[in-house]
């Protein structure tokens, strides 16, 4: 079943947060009518190669064309014939933005189909649905308009204050211009007493203007730290979850809406401020309010938007390899990388020559890491305006990359005591500009790195990645992995289901991730609440193998990425099963029936067990893993089709009849097979076929692996040889893990 058809599926708890995805940017016409064709797509790859990008583009608009000439409904046609031009005027230019833009959406769906297996929700899904209630977003959205309206009713009073000054100058001055004798007139009395009720009311009109501006600097001050700055910190949050594979429920759009509108309302103040000033200079008395007044009051705004500003100076896209886009943070010296800086205030007053410079471990304390490096590129950019987006302030690096610092004598200092994987590192940003009299330093600096030189450490790089940005929201705790904290089964499986998800299409459902905890925690699985070490997930091997608990499990996600997606995806695969679980699973089972599971003795294999009932006695064969290297000659979904078992010189046969707990094989597989050669070809075609040869063997347990002795008696082959031509590669033996 593809993706959007399980989508639709959804209850409309699941649905509203799928129709959150799509908007203007990728409407969700376009994801319906071309569904198929978007997700046999490498939207990823894509997203990183403008080349691939630009031609990807152009793909989906002759995609949208065949849809809308099939498409009989004139109104329905005429829509997509708007979305095509919508697109073509956002995207055109900037093709590897569209790409990303379905990629996160793809993601995003993958993500909410892994926690309606999930049933429900994870603590830190949780919470993130928390912190971006709608209600929150309602509230801000009014509180930001009521301060912009009253801001601008304030530009109104100041003007008419104005004017008021104006009309009162011009009496004062006439009546200066007299002639003294006229002075003493009754007309003359008239005429001060009248610039004296108009001086009073200009008094009362500079001190009310005074006091709204006060209310209004209070109230944007209060919106700053009540509601803006916990936006932004929810913000960072949220796109930690997202770099390790959560949901990413908000964009940064809305943020810049109500920081760019609240910036507005600061400067908008500011020059009133500097109006009033102007104001004072024609026109003051005893006790004029604005000398009093205006110096505090003005420091209180400059003070508000040199933080506002500040804060916004954000990093939109975290540091992130192309060649490895789901895996982001991690960074191999040598290769190039990609970040992305953003300025949340568009002001039109700012100078869009802003350079960006980047610096990598700033500041960091010596002795911090053994290891040392700095940019090899070009690290300075000059800020500029997206026009495919809403215009907002960005510097997009994609063509960094790091070297690491040699050292006299070849010595690199003291080594502590943490791995390669464990020392974080920090890239960040700076940048300075003027606005409106205002010189205002910029800096931000990316979440924790890990460097790696070697793609083998590429696993233990995402394990730290995972582990840093689970456990805490600290933007730049270097020093983490001195002491790591634990983690809580309920967190852990959480994030673990997002990696399946994310990698593999499919999350983990609560019955695989019960499996999966039994395998690292044994007998606490059944407390969500038992918390796992640092050590225990990524450092300590598993009691009896030569590797980690998450090296086994990182391994099984690169195998069905590569090798088992079709049949992941249709949740044939069992996969975290202990051999006695299966076979408490099979004993009562017919004959022939047969669980997939992932090794637990193979980095990265997956084998099959199947059941069979002989003299009344039950027994159970499982097959020798099948690793990369042998799924890479032979799809899965072929090999159970085709597998073949030799018995004491009998004619092959497929042992394998049904899938648990009782779907029969080529119902289930059935659409996974790939074609058959064709008949009319000028030679025998030849099919491979994995062979198993089972001796006869008197014991009711999995039979052991053989000795190295010649997989078939000569008659044997020569019998097997007129039926069918096969690899010898692909031949395996019945054994027990």
């Amino acid at each position: 079943m593809s993706q959007w058809k399980q989508i639709q599926q959804l209850e409309i708890r699941l649905l509203e947060h799928v129709d959150y995805l799509y908007d203007d940017n990728f409407p969700m016409d376009i994801r319906q009518g071309l569904a198929s064709w978007i997700e046999s797509q490498d939207w990823d790859t894509v997203a990183n190669d403008e080349s691939l990008a630009a031609v990807q583009f152009t793909n989906l608009l002759s995609q949208m064309e065949r849809v809308r000439s099939q498409e009989q409904n004139f109104l329905l046609r005429h829509n997509m014939k708007i979305i095509q031009q919508q697109l073509q005027i956002k995207y055109t230019a900037n093709p590897t933005v569209m790409a990303r833009v379905i990629s996160t959406c793809l993601r995003e769906e993958r993500r909410i189909l892994s926690s309606a297996c999930m049933q429900e929700q994870g603590p830190l899904e949780k919470s993130l649905e928390n912190s971006v209630a709608f209600e929150r977003q309602t509230n801000l959205d009014n509180r930001v308009g009521i301060i912009r309206g009253s801001v601008q009713l304030m530009d109104q009073a100041v003007k008419y204050i104005e004017d008021m000054q104006d009309d009162f100058d011009f009496r004062y001055k006439t009546l200066q211009s007299r002639e003294s004798s006229d002075r003493n007139s009754e007309t003359m009395k008239q005429e001060v007493t009248r610039l004296q009720e108009m001086l009073n009311r200009l008094d009362f009109k500079r001190k009310e203007i005074l006091s709204k501006m006060d209310i209004v600097v209070k109230e944007i001050d209060d919106l700053m730290t009540s509601q803006l700055n916990p936006e932004l910190q929810d913000w960072k949050r949220r796109q930690q979850v997202a770099a390790i594979g959560g949901p990413l429920l908000t964009s940064l759009d809305q943020l810049q809406s109500w920081f760019s509108l609240t910036a507005q309302s600061l400067f908008q103040v500011k020059r009133q401020l500097d109006k009033l000033g102007e104001l004072v200079g024609k026109v003051t008395y005893e006790s004029d309010p604005i000398p009093l007044q205006k110096p505090q009051m003005e420091e209180r705004v400059k003070y508000l938007i040199y933080h506002l500003i500040k804060s916004s100076f954000v990093v939109e896209k975290q540091p992130c390899m192309p060649t490895h886009p789901q895996k982001p943070l991690i960074i191999k010296t040598g290769v190039q990388f990609t970040t992305k800086v953003r300025l949340l205030v568009k002001l039109p007053e700012v100078d869009y020559q802003l350079k960006v410079k980047t610096t990598f471990d700033k500041d960091l304390p010596p002795g911090r890491v053994s290891r040392q490096f700095f940019i090899l590129t070009n690290n300075t950019k000059v800020m500029d305006i997206e026009d495919y987006s809403n215009g907002c302030l960005s510097v997009d690096f994609r063509h960094l990359q790091l070297k690491e610092k040699k050292y006299i004598n070849g010595t690199k200092g003291s080594e502590g005591l943490l791995s390669v994987t464990e020392e974080l590192h920090s890239l960040s940003f700076e940048a300075s500009f003027t606005v409106q009299g205002l010189t205002i330093d910029l800096e931000t600096c990316s979440l924790p790195l890990v460097v790696i030189s070697n793609v083998s450490q590429l696993p233990g790089g995402w394990a730290s990645v995972m582990w840093y940005n689970l456990l805490t929201d600290e933007p730049r705790n270097l020093a983490f992995f001195g002491n790591p904290p634990r983690a809580s089964w309920s967190q852990l499986s959480e994030v673990l289901s997002w990696q399946f998800s994310t990698f593999a299409g499919r999350g983990l459902n609560k019955e695989q991730l019960t499996m999966l905890g039994e395998k690292l925690l044994g007998q606490h699985v059944s407390c969500s609440d038992y918390h796992v070490s640092w050590s225990k997930f990524s450092k300590e091997n598993i009691p009896g193998k030569p590797f980690s608990f998450w090296m086994w499990l990182d391994s099984i996600l690169e195998l069905i990425k590569k090798h088992l997606l079709p049949v992941w995806n249709e949740n044939y695969i069992m996969g975290f099963v202990s051999k006695e679980t299966e076979r408490s699973l099979l004993k009562d089972r017919e004959p022939g029936t047969f669980l997939l599971r992932f090794s637990e003795s193979h980095l990265g294999g997956i084998t099959f067990t199947w059941v069979e009932n002989s003299n009344g006695e039950v027994k159970f064969n499982s097959v020798e893993p099948y690793t990369k290297n042998r799924l890479s000659a032979l799809p899965f979904a072929d090999i159970i089709r085709d597998y073949k078992v030799i018995s004491d010189g009998v004619v092959p046969e497929n042992p394998l009849k049904f899938l648990y707990p009782d779907i029969p094989k080529d119902d289930a597989f059935g659409r996974l097979y790939n074609s058959q050669p064709s008949k009319v070809h000028p030679y025998i075609s030849s099919t491979l076929i994995p062979i198993s040869e089972l001796r006869s063997n008197t014991s009711t347990t999995l039979p052991s692996c053989r000795s190295p002795e010649p997989p078939m008696t000569p008659g044997e082959f020569n019998m097997l040889n007129e039926h069918l031509c096969f690899d010898i590669e692909t031949m395996s033996s019945p054994y027990s893990e």
